[in-house]
């Protein structure tokens, strides 16, 4: 019998990396000489990607940049948040009794993240977490990402596992749209970072906080 693959989400799912994101955002508009933008500003378009949070940063102050230069500031952001990405992010309590718990059951674990895979590993290392992981696959590591549903499936054969026995664990409308495509159940967590709330977006399972992940894998397998 196939082994269980559980698929999670990085930004916003296992690691809080907002402070780090948006202190880098904020580090590129001072830059052009914009003051800081709040983090509730920025924060639900996290899961977006970095070069959304670069242009919602600079609609707050009423700006508006050509292509080039928003390029030039989001390689800017990139080398910034490379330097300085686990200052302040930290993974939501009780993930990691969550991803031992799974280890200990011989679960297969694996990350699918639109943040770029080096970024991702770099991360998750400075964070002690990477071990754990069978794939970590980012937004570059396959031709497409989420929400296509390719970028799921080769997340899950990268781990060694098969779509029909994974789950997916998210934070946003992405997670929901991409395990949908794939055929693959969705556990949302409602503390992460997206502007509709995780209840509205129906995944399978919900919520609130990691002690309660036990109960809604539990219950995903018995269905």
């Amino acid at each position: 019998m196939n082994p269980i693959t559980v698929v999670f989400d990085l930004d916003g799912t296992l690691v809080d990396t907002a402070p780090d994101l948006i202190n880098a955002a904020n580090h590129v508009l001072a830059g052009i000489d914009l003051p800081a933008v709040p983090q509730a500003v920025l924060r639900p378009f996290i899961s977006i990607g970095s070069r959304r949070m670069i242009e919602e940063g600079l609609a707050f102050h009423g700006r508006t940049l050509d292509a080039a230069r928003i390029d030039a500031m989001w390689k800017t952001f990139l080398a910034y948040y490379a330097d300085n990405i686990a200052v302040d992010s930290r993974p939501y309590p009780h993930v990691e009794a969550v991803l031992e718990d799974l280890q200990r059951q011989d679960f297969k674990i694996a990350v699918c993240t639109n943040k770029m895979e080096a970024l991702s590993r770099r991360l998750l290392s400075a964070l002690d977490m990477e071990h754990r992981f069978a794939a970590i696959c980012g937004r570059d590591t396959f031709p497409v990402y989420k929400p296509h549903p390719d970028h799921l499936v080769g997340t899950i054969t990268a781990a060694g596992g098969v779509p029909t026995h994974a789950v997916m664990v998210g934070d946003s409308d992405t997670d929901v749209s991409t395990a949908k495509a794939a055929g693959v159940p969705i556990i949302g967590v409602g503390f992460g970072y997206t502007e509709i709330p995780m209840h509205r977006l129906e995944p399978d399972e919900l919520i609130g906080h990691y002690r309660e992940f036990g109960a809604a894998l539990h219950r995903l397998r018995n269905r």
